[in-house]
């Protein structure tokens, strides 16, 4: 919903770093670090020797959604960077060559599991870092905890610096109202303070945030966006979606090597969790930053990054011309564009008002013909287009939006795989819609654990009934996308497949309409297949099979088997990307032999 390092390179040795933080004292591939671009490969999955062979295993090679059976194999070749072969231990083991390195994954004993690597189709890895470096108030559990948090660290800033930040969630708070800007004064010395509420569509300013923005009651508002004010018309320091724009540009931007470290320690988090890849909307920076690391041979994990929907086309042009977009590892990908802001703010463009706030159907960031004539503008030059879209009117205007005609015969989502983001209130009847014009409903499973606690409050039982509704989209024939929305949430996948099978809280004391469950296979689908589809990239990563992308994952339990609580406590023990370890965890490996 955002509007805003295992972690070694060098060695080839079977035991890796211990100096950052993770080590493995057996059974690694012959190469471990970060993955080398993909134009630097040569040969196929036909030509090439194995360097690897994992036998003796239960490996997950796909699931089908027509059979809805996972395919499994006990053994799988590994060379170039590509899968070479899969099947039983004496139809792979043949292939071996004198160098050949051949790990026995004794899958019955030490419960190893591999799967094809997971593929978060919705990160904001920039945002995420610069929070880790900044006021993190993620999971604070009262506004008093939230204020305490801030003035830890104001005592560790410099002078006349930006208090910056977020993650703050008022509905986790008994008394859920919202800061202001009188409570952020108190602890913030005199700093501009500007923290961001978990989903990103509404911020607190203090004072000194607000005068520096030129913010008053006379302040004109822009579309989509709202300044919260109390009885006596004075702003609250409450800024809500396309308004917190009036903050955001006097704030002095980051510096490069603050930036740098923010997306490090993201990527870190990133491939700890079992993410081989991202698709990602943060800024042009970051990007630059990624192709930093590439170039250093230093990026671990694959990014597909948005660029924003509303920056003018020459410029969209420019950034796609900038890098090779066949590059597997990094490109530029779809635009990305927001109709509105979030149920958690209350800034979703709903087609009725919120059942708690009558006077409120939420933001919307654009009118329908302006919409409509820069989504035809972008589509003829060839761009795909995901809309963040949380509410059902929201939702409408997209599919509206590419439903325009751009000439040749064709809509705006005639062929690029368009996208909503989100999709969680739908009207049932444009779910139909979604079919008819091959959009992808890229949704986020894990968002359900947390607005269960109050998304009946705000949509009323017969808009909720059909919310966050996975399986409808399924059985409708439209494609399905999982990711995260990090660092709305976490970016472990294991919350969202947890919640997809079971759509309960994780202490499984809550069920929210059981009816929308997925299968296991479907939401391993969703995040890995599904995922690849959505990038355009289905061909060459999602699953393990031959002539597919090296990308896999070994975990401590199987998730096709093991009960539907005990997927949320899941640990990655090693991410592997184009056959190169990025990252592995500290645990007692099986045993190895040539």
């Amino acid at each position: 919903m955002l509007a805003f390092e295992g972690k070694f390179f060098a060695s080839l040795s079977l035991c890796l770093a211990a100096c950052m933080g993770a080590t493995i004292c057996a059974g690694q591939p012959a190469r471990t670090g970060a993955p080398r671009a993909d134009s630097a490969r040569t040969g196929s999955a036909s030509t090439v020797a194995p360097e690897l062979i994992l036998y003796n295993g239960r490996i997950l090679t796909g699931v089908g959604l027509a059979e809805g059976h996972p395919q499994v194999v006990s053994a799988m070749a590994i060379g170039g960077g590509k899968v070479i072969a899969v099947g039983t231990d004496a139809e792979v083991r043949r292939l071996a060559k004198p160098e050949t390195y051949q790990r026995d994954l004794d899958s019955a004993r030490t419960g190893i599991f591999v799967m094809p690597g997971l593929n978060d189709a919705h990160t904001h890895m920039g945002a995420a870092g610069r929070q880790k470096l900044s006021v993190d108030l993620t999971g604070a559990q009262s506004l008093q905890e939230m204020m305490q948090r801030v003035a830890a660290y104001e005592k560790t800033a410099e002078p006349g610096a930006w208090l910056l930040g977020g993650g703050w969630d008022h509905t986790l708070w008994k008394q859920s109202s919202l800061p202001t800007r009188a409570e952020l004064d108190a602890v913030s010395g005199g700093h501009p303070a500007f923290l961001y509420r978990v989903d990103g569509h509404i911020a607190v300013a203090n004072s000194a945030a607000l005068k520096a923005a030129g913010i008053t009651a006379k302040t004109s508002v822009p579309r989509g966006g709202a300044i919260d004010v109390d009885s006596r018309g004075e702003p609250t320091g409450i800024i809500r979606d396309t308004a917190m724009d009036l903050v955001e540009k006097v704030i002095p931007p980051p510096t490069a090597a603050f930036s740098m470290r923010g997306d490090e320690l993201a990527i870190d988090d990133a491939v700890s969790h079992g993410l081989t890849s991202v698709q990602d909307f943060s800024s042009w920076q970051d990007f630059l930053n990624y192709e930093q690391l590439e170039s250093e041979g230093k990026l671990r994990v694959r990014i597909s990054e948005w660029l924003p929907f509303v920056d003018p086309l020459p410029v969209l042009l420019e950034h796609r011309s900038h890098h090779d977009v066949n590059d597997l590892m990094l490109h530029t990908g779809m635009l990305k564009g927001f109709m509105d802001g979030s149920l958690g703010s209350r800034t979703a463009a709903l087609e009725a008002p919120y059942s708690d706030d009558p006077g409120n159907s939420g933001l919307a960031r654009f009118t329908q013909q302006n919409l409509n004539a820069m989504a035809v503008e972008r589509a003829r030059a060839g761009f795909q287009i995901g809309f963040h879209a949380i509410g059902d009117r929201a939702t409408a205007m997209a599919l509206t939006a590419f439903s325009q005609p751009i000439g040749g015969g064709k809509l705006v989502a005639t062929g690029h795989r368009d996208r909503v983001e989100h999709a969680q209130v739908v009207n049932p009847a444009d779910v139909a819609r979604f079919k008819e014009l091959g959009v992808i409903a890229s949704m986020q499973p894990n968002h359900l654990l947390t607005d269960m606690n109050w998304a009946m409050a705000r949509l009323g039982q017969q808009r909720a009934a059909t919310s966050y509704g996975w399986k409808r989209f399924l059985d409708a024939g439209v494609p399905l996308a999982f990711g995260t929305d990090y660092p709305v949430e976490p970016i472990t996948p294991f919350r969202g497949i947890y919640c997809a099978v079971t759509r309960m809280n994780e202490a499984g004391t809550k069920s929210w309409y059981p009816a929308d469950r997925l299968t296991r296979a479907q939401a391993l689908y969703a995040y890995t297949q599904g995922s690849a589809y959505a990038e355009f990239a289905e061909k060459r990563k999602g699953k393990l099979a031959p002539g597919y992308e090296a990308d896999y994952i070994l975990l401590d339990r199987d998730l096709m088997t093991v009960p539907a609580k005990a997927i949320l406590g899941t640990r990655v023990l090693e991410t592997v990307v184009n056959g190169r370890t990025v990252y592995a965890a500290a645990y007692a490996a099986a045993s190895n032999s040539r």
